[in-house]
Order: structure tokens, then sequence, then C-alpha cells
């Protein structure tokens, strides 16, 4: 297994490779502020765990953005990303044009679809932003740096004071809790330096 160095230009240029990821809502939008919209992207994660192939060793779900460290085990990592965007974009606007506590709805709604009309590779409303930033992660201390960045993401926030308080990060299965969201065993991560080409 090959993982090679930093790509500094934003791109998945090693298929097999392990990846740091952000991606947030348009106008950075804090939309992910109910229950019934983060277990949208909870359950999405464990459907392409289970399903698509995906390894998951961080993640942190915030108001307006997501952060994860992954890896394709089918190399297709930018059609993965590109399906999870999708398909929680669908499933997040239903959610929130049929939830009748959503006091923000028109509002919500007005700014996809003006996000979408400014878009022109969007036909109706656009909920993420199309950029993804992927970063290939290759050291141990790199990996370790990146996981450290995304379990410290709602302290910097000033959310909460300790990592593990935030209910939709893996902070938490680093803590052996995996009530919300399973991931992959971090033993992977630990000998990952012995795979890097030199």
């Amino acid at each position: 297994m090959y993982f090679g160095k930093v790509s500094r230009n934003y791109k998945f240029h090693n298929k097999s490779g392990l990846y740091f990821v952000s991606f947030a809502t348009v106008y950075w939008i804090d939309v992910f502020t109910r229950e019934k919209y983060l277990s949208i992207l909870a359950q999405s994660i464990d459907y392409c765990r289970k399903e698509k192939s995906m390894e998951v060793y961080a993640y942190c779900f915030i108001p307006s953005h997501i952060h994860l460290v992954f890896r394709s085990g089918n190399d297709d990592p930018s059609g993965l990303i590109r399906d999870f965007k999708k398909y929680t974009a669908k499933k997040v606007i239903q959610a929130i044009e049929n939830n009748p506590q959503e006091s923000r709805k028109e509002w919500l709604l007005w700014m996809f679809e003006k996000a979408g009309k400014n878009n022109v590779t969007v036909t109706n409303r656009q909920f993420w932003q199309q950029h993804n930033k992927p970063i290939e992660l290759w050291t141990d201390k790199v990996i370790q740096q990146k996981i450290d960045y995304i379990h410290t993401n709602p302290v910097g926030s000033g959310f909460v004071s300790d990592p593990v308080d935030w209910k939709y990060s893996s902070a938490r299965n680093y803590q052996d809790d995996h009530t919300i969201l399973e991931i992959d065993s971090d033993g992977f991560l630990l000998g990952l330096t012995k795979y890097v080409s030199s």
C-alpha cells in the first residue's frame, strides 16, 4: 500500500491515500444546530462505511462544517465525498422542508436557492460549498496533528471546554465511546509510516 506526499493543490491524487477533508455549508450557514440534521450526517457516514468501503478514522460535525480523516477502500475518494455530499444535501434540505419546528425554514431555503443561482453547475438549490480541500496524510505526526485539530475544533469555537463533551466528534471514540458513530481502528494509523514511499 502506498501513501504519497501531501497534496498542496487540493486534489485526490493518490486514490488509496488517507485524507483530511473539510467541507462547509454555503455561506457558512449554521445548519447543524438540530439533532435531526446531525443524525443525517451520522447515518450517512455509517452507510458509507458499511456499503461504500469508506474508512473513517476521525470526524467532527459542527454547525456550519464537517471535518474527516478518511480513506476510500475502493480507491475513489473523490467519488465517495461527492456522493456523500449529494445525498446529505438532499436529505437535510428535505428535513428542513418537513420540519414544522424549523423557525428559519424560509430563510434557509432562500439562501440555498440564492447559492444555486450563483453557481452555473447547480440547477436548483446548493447546500454544500463545492471545495473539500483534501490534504493527503503521510506521516504519523501529520495524522496526529489533523486528528488533534479535528477534536479541538469545538473547543476553539467556544462550544465546549473539553473535546469529549462535543457529542458529534470522534474524540469520544478515542475514549471508547462509540454510541454516536463507529469509526475504524486507529491501529492502522499507528503503523502508517512503514507504508510511506521514501
